[in-house]
């Protein structure tokens, strides 16, 4: 049985920071591409940053680029994300995607608020 089980969300202040991990099961995790998404209120859900399977290249998207670093321990089966400088608008729902060829998988989403 496949699952991503995210953590480490929670409410933070402005220039705070968090750390994310989602941790995988059920399948191959190293052969996986993983990803973390957010999804605002009233909005849709978006790219933040993607970490390849082989070699561990990295991208980001621009509101996140200098803030934000994703990683992966493919003998832990974990993919983090930490998050420096938050602000207001970097409050969402924040999921973790595995993906390879046709297959990809959802983890649940964890919530981060950022707010004074």
């Amino acid at each position: 049985q496949v699952q991503l089980v995210e953590s480490g969300g929670g409410l933070v202040q402005p220039g705070g920071s968090l750390r994310l991990s989602c941790v995988a099961s059920g399948f191959t995790f190293s052969f996986y591409a993983m990803g973390w998404y957010r999804q605002a209120p009233g909005k849709e859900r978006e790219l933040v940053a993607i970490i390849s399977s082989i070699g561990g290249a990295t991208n980001y998207a621009d509101p996140v680029k200098g803030r934000f670093t994703i990683s992966r321990d493919n003998a832990k089966n974990t993919v983090s994300l930490q998050m420096n400088n938050l602000n207001p608008e970097d409050t969402a729902v924040y999921y973790c995607k595995a993906r390879k060829a046709q297959s990809e998988y959802w983890g649940q989403g964890t919530l981060v608020t950022v707010s004074a």
